[in-house]
């Protein structure tokens, strides 16, 4: 807390932390409403899981698009846009009787428009405090937004269970318009302004760093996705084992951030706290009981938050300032897909291997994840006592003497 204590006592940071979390706490629970509602609807999971597939690829277009036009239109206009239409579509797919081609449609618009609340607010976080502050702060951001996914599920299924499909989705509305207000008025929205980026639509990628954080993301949270349908076929629909285990996973996560997030970033950082995930999800395969996976899984998520900071810390001092909102879009792309595929593959193989299937695509998934960043160590960022600021848009001119 010596390090946090004063971070969260610098004007403002405590504040937009909280309402960009609040923001994106429906998006935490929008997932579990969508399948729960449709598959009400409907009476089957996979019209459920086709919605859902759809709002997802929708998200995975929309995060580095929508986060370039904050550089063009500006962040406030962006968000504003976007939060409208989002709720829109979440109240047809609420209130509406449709056919499954309208739903799939309507779930499809929805993921387009997504608020880039995280890119936006990662952009503006270098512009909150001093160099020395933001690895804490992409820290403590990390680790923060595990409340997310660990209080978002279990409020949906409370409500749905007890109240209905339709106000589970009526509450993550209501998130939306609180935190989305809270956030778009907050006035660093207003001082910041991303420069419009003369570089054309992609070419960040094109940074080594861009590359190896999008990748390592897309694997971890393939990882983290693979062990949650692991742990939910374990303990089934019915238990509250699966809820209890997968939330020690996040408290894990969030007790890693805290821990050690605030270090300084070297190149072989990334690699070895994505090697602590690696060893908590190879030891889940030692078997399915309940307080052996809660020990398997604190262990493993000990080093995710950490490992989330390492990539955002890594991105944003290598990248131009014009650039950063589009290279967070396309991490969050990238995590978008992992969770798609970690969930595919995890889903045939617990059908034919049974739960230790889906956990074997974990530890694979975070055994590469280690690999990748340690081969490509060099392309990564040595930050021990340098300014990880994003670089800046203007380069300094030469005059004659």
């Amino acid at each position: 807390m010596s390090t946090y204590g004063p971070l969260l006592k610098t004007p403002g940071v405590g504040r937009v932390i909280a309402a960009q979390l609040t923001a994106r706490f429906p998006f935490g629970m929008l997932s579990l409403a969508y399948l729960l509602h449709v598959e009400h609807v409907f009476g089957s999971y996979g019209a459920a899981g086709l919605v859902l597939a759809t709002t997802s690829i929708g998200q995975a277009i929309a995060g580095p698009l929508t986060s370039r036009w904050m550089g063009s239109w500006g962040m406030r206009p962006v968000l504003v846009l976007t939060s409208i239409v989002a709720l829109a579509s979440m109240a047809v797919i609420a209130f509406s009787t449709m056919p499954l081609w309208a739903y799939v449609v309507v779930g499809f618009l929805g993921g387009l428009a997504v608020p880039p609340v995280q890119p936006a607010v990662r952009t503006i976080y270098p512009k909150m405090v001093t160099s020395s502050q933001l690895t804490p702060l992409f820290s403590l951001d990390a680790s923060a937004q595990e409340l997310i996914w660990v209080a978002g599920p279990v409020i949906t299924t409370f409500v749905a269970t007890q109240v209905g499909t339709v106000q589970a989705i009526v509450v993550a509305m209501v998130f939306l318009v609180i935190g989305g207000v809270w956030f778009i008025a907050s006035p660093e929205l207003g001082r910041v302004r991303i420069p419009r980026s003369k570089r054309a639509f992609g070419v960040v990628l094109r940074r080594p760093s861009v590359v190896v954080a999008t990748l390592t993301g897309l694997l971890l949270i393939g990882a983290c996705s693979a062990v949650e349908a692991s742990v939910t076929s374990v303990f089934g629909e019915g238990s509250p084992n699966a809820g209890i285990v997968l939330a020690v996973f996040a408290v894990g996560s969030l007790l890693g951030g805290l821990a050690f997030g605030h270090r300084p970033i070297s190149r072989n950082t990334l690699w070895t706290r994505m090697a602590v995930v690696f060893v908590g999800l190879t030891l889940a395969l030692g078997g399915t009981g309940f307080w052996w996976l809660c020990l398997a899984l604190v262990i493993a998520g000990v080093g995710i938050a950490p490992a989330l900071a390492v990539m955002f810390g890594s991105v944003s001092a290598t990248v131009k300032f014009s650039d950063t909102a589009e290279a967070y879009g396309w991490m969050g792309t990238g995590q978008l897909i992992g969770a798609a595929g970690g969930s595919a593959v995890a889903g045939f193989l617990i059908d034919s291997n049974g739960p230790i299937g889906g956990f074997t695509v974990g530890a694979v998934m975070a055994g590469v994840g280690v690999l990748l960043p340690l081969a490509m160590r060099s392309w990564l960022p040595d930050l021990r006592g340098r300014d990880a600021s994003p670089l800046p848009d203007t380069e300094p001119v030469v005059l004659p003497t």
